[in-house]
């Protein structure tokens, strides 16, 4: 059955609001259920996903089952095994026997789903989301872009529910944004290395801020590309050491259901400090490519020189200026020392990862409506729903901006397609996508039942304890 054609007075089902892994997950879980009529939009002008970081040989981090769907319906169209059975790609993914997948396989996957998927909008850019209680629905404003980037006409649609997964954007410390924002100077996120390699290559000497994963990578691409004895890299990160992630099975139960739901449970306060401390469980660095970098390293040692690097964690960067026309200096400061140093260099490289975009500008139109915790935070409810005022019918869901409510998790591809199915289940009122009771042998926090004793069977009697002499 397909449903019927939206008009202006015939609200949609659903709109969800960005197109990254996190929507595009919800997505293709919705495309089988025909009763919905939905519709996404982006304004990018197809998929892509971290391209500046699709460096050779680099992996995601979580198995390759942590797809778009598999995790909540195995039998999806959608699942990554379809998409290599599809391209003749089956037998030689089975015999490669590869757990984890390169990162640019799973971009290639993500952008096969994305281009067989019709409800997908892309060059579509939302500009403002109002409830409007006559209609009784949302109203989505949005612009049409064209190939340039340019307005090419205005649209808006009503939808009784919204998902908005617009994702992170990089993060650009205070000390440096000058520099980054500078025109001309060679300093830049992680997110456009890719995009600046070559030039960044002919640099007489390069640093590396910031110590987790994109961090360790490029720091490692840019050695592997630099003569021996001639390398002149520095690597510096604010943590105490460039510490391995937490990859032990148990310690990966943070990354559950099960999980989530505790840390929900749990009071503002709690979760504010938990988010905190875990930092080794989704920002360190992976064995693999620690063990790697020290292999690199250790081979250029072979001739008995040691390479000109400098690999210094414990440090921040305090200011940040320019020094005559074509170098940076770094102010630093050794966090446990307390000493301070200058670092002069010719580009500089920042691996200070991502944050969650902000909502309140896009949805200041519903501004009224939200509630917020005692951080001005909007609250978020165990099914990703913005708690809002009673008044709104409709639901706003978001995706891959709860960490502070859902935790550790939230940005984990491991989670999405859970994350979807438990949106897609409250949307249809039903159990469109049975989820299981049970996701992790930890169990976290006390159980608060009270204890009872067991039934006996009929005409049981209890036997005095007899202590033996």
């Amino acid at each position: 059955m397909t449903p019927p054609p939206t008009t202006p007075y015939t609200p949609r089902d659903l709109v969800g609001i960005g197109i990254g892994p996190s929507n595009l997950s919800l997505a293709a879980l919705a495309q089988p259920l025909t009763e919905l009529d939905t519709a996404f939009y982006e304004q990018r002008p197809d998929f892509s996903w971290h391209p500046g970081l699709l460096l050779d040989g680099a992996t995601i981090q979580v198995p390759f089952l942590a797809d778009l769907v598999t995790l909540v319906d195995p039998t999806s169209r959608w699942t990554f095994l379809n998409h290599l059975k599809a391209h003749d790609r089956l037998f030689p993914f089975y015999f490669a026997e590869h757990f984890h997948i390169q990162r640019t396989e799973y971009d290639a996957y993500c952008r096969w789903v994305a281009a067989n998927l019709p409800a997908l909008h892309f060059r579509h850019q939302v500009d403002a989301v109002r409830w409007n209680p006559e209609r009784d629905a949302f109203e989505v404003d949005y612009t049409q872009l064209d190939a340039d980037g340019q307005a090419e006409a205005l649209g808006r649609t009503h939808t009784r529910n919204i998902v908005l997964g617009i994702g992170t954007e990089p993060y650009v410390p205070d000390p440096l944004k000058p520099l980054a924002d500078a025109p001309g100077v060679p300093v830049l996120h992680a997110a456009d290395y890719l995009d600046n390699r070559d030039t960044l290559l002919a640099a007489e000497h390069i640093t590396v801020v910031g110590s987790g994963q994109s961090g360790a990578e490029i720091f490692l691409d840019l050695l592997r590309h630099r003569p021996t004895g001639r390398e002149r890299l520095t690597w510096i990160g604010r943590t105490e050491a460039f510490a391995p992630m937490e990859y032990s099975k148990l310690g990966l139960e943070h990354f559950t259901p099960d999980y989530t739901r505790y840390f929900h449970a749990l009071t503002e306060p709690v979760r504010d400090q938990l988010v905190t401390a875990q930092w080794q469980l989704h920002k360190g660095i992976s064995a693999d490519t620690l063990a790697a970098v020290h292999d690199e390293l250790y081979r250029r040692t072979l001739h008995g020189t040691w390479p000109d690097t400098v690999l210094t964690p414990g440090v921040r960067v305090r200011t940040a200026g320019r020094l005559a026309t074509t170098k940076v200096e770094l102010h630093l400061e050794h966090i446990q020392q307390g000493t301070r140093s200058r670092l002069t260099t010719d580009a500089v490289i920042l691996a200070t990862g991502y944050r969650e975009r902000p909502l309140d500008q896009l949805l200041a139109g519903l501004d009224p409506y939200l509630r917020r915790d005692s951080s001005d935070r909007p609250r978020i409810d165990e099914h990703y729903r913005l708690v809002l005022d009673p008044t709104v019918t409709g639901s706003l869901h978001v995706q891959n901006a709860e960490r502070h409510t859902h935790g550790v998790g939230a940005p984990d591809l491991g989670l999405a397609a859970w994350r979807s199915a438990t949106i897609l289940n409250a949307l249809t009122g039903k159990e469109t996508y049975p989820l299981p009771t049970r996701t992790a042998f930890t169990t976290f926090g006390l159980q608060q039942s009270a204890q009872v004793p067991a039934a006996r069977r009929p005409h049981e009697t209890l036997t005095p304890l007899v202590e033996p002499r």
